[in-house]
């Protein structure tokens, strides 16, 4: 998913007021990477992109609008190469889903997945999740935010670029209804312990668990994610509720 929390202090982008106190400096929830769109990919982007990427705008969307009908919403951030926001949107029709990627290939593979298995209950916004969440999701809105194995940032000195820092997940909390979710999964313990810690301290979200989760059943085990038990890999889930 590769997905962190970014500082650019060049750019203008800001959010509207103080009170998402990521007014200072523009956050980036993400790190541009390289990657070679293949034929199908692109041939998706082309055929589907139309129908089920939604453009950035800077105002809040008419999401019944878009997906035509009123039903429990879902974000998810970074979702990859789609694999696992297919499955899950699969298992859950009678929900939708909105998938923040900026990766072209993932785009492309999801938009495949999308034409291949006839789900419309998925769009797909290709930008800036940060920007996305300020401007484009009105506040107390969505039921649920997936956010699977974001980009750890091993080293001690690089941990400020994670992505679950305090000032994001307000931000987060601020766009749940309450009663949403916030459910995350990580395989890395130090970013586990540090997720655990930042969402235990957000007076509006409450724990489901007593620490970690179990993997909810919609939740698929990726092939990488497999691999990693099969050598004892550890995977950590957590599932909070606003209050």
């Amino acid at each position: 998913m590769n997905h962190d929390f970014q500082d650019d202090a060049t750019s203008s982008s800001a959010p509207a007021d103080e009170t998402s106190t990521l007014r200072h400096r523009r956050i980036r929830s993400f790190v541009t990477r390289a990657g070679r769109v293949s034929p199908g990919q692109q041939r998706a982007i082309d055929q589907l992109g139309p129908r089920y990427i939604v453009p950035y705008d800077a105002q809040v969307a008419d999401w019944s609008a878009v997906f035509g009908r009123e039903a429990p919403r879902v974000l998810e951030i970074g979702f990859g190469m789609g694999g696992t926001t297919a499955e899950i949107a699969a298992k859950r029709p009678g929900d939708d889903f909105i998938g923040v990627e900026v990766h072209e290939p993932g785009v492309g593979a999801l938009l495949k997945l999308i034409g291949e298995q006839g789900l419309g209950n998925l769009r797909i916004l290709q930008h800036d999740a940060v920007e996305v969440l300020e401007h484009m999701i009105a506040p107390a809105s969505l039921d649920g935010v997936h956010i699977y194995f974001p980009d750890p940032w091993h080293k001690a000195r690089h941990h400020k670029r994670r992505l679950i820092q305090p000032k994001f997940v307000a931000l987060l909390v601020s766009r749940l209804k309450p009663g949403g979710y916030v459910h995350l999964a990580t395989d890395w313990q130090n970013y586990a312990e540090q997720m655990l810690e930042v969402l235990s301290a957000e007076p509006a979200l409450q724990n489901t668990s007593d620490g970690y989760a179990p993997r909810p059943d919609y939740r698929p085990v990726t092939k990488f994610e497999k691999r990693g038990l099969n050598l004892g890999h550890g995977v950590w889930d957590l599932l909070f509720r606003r209050v």
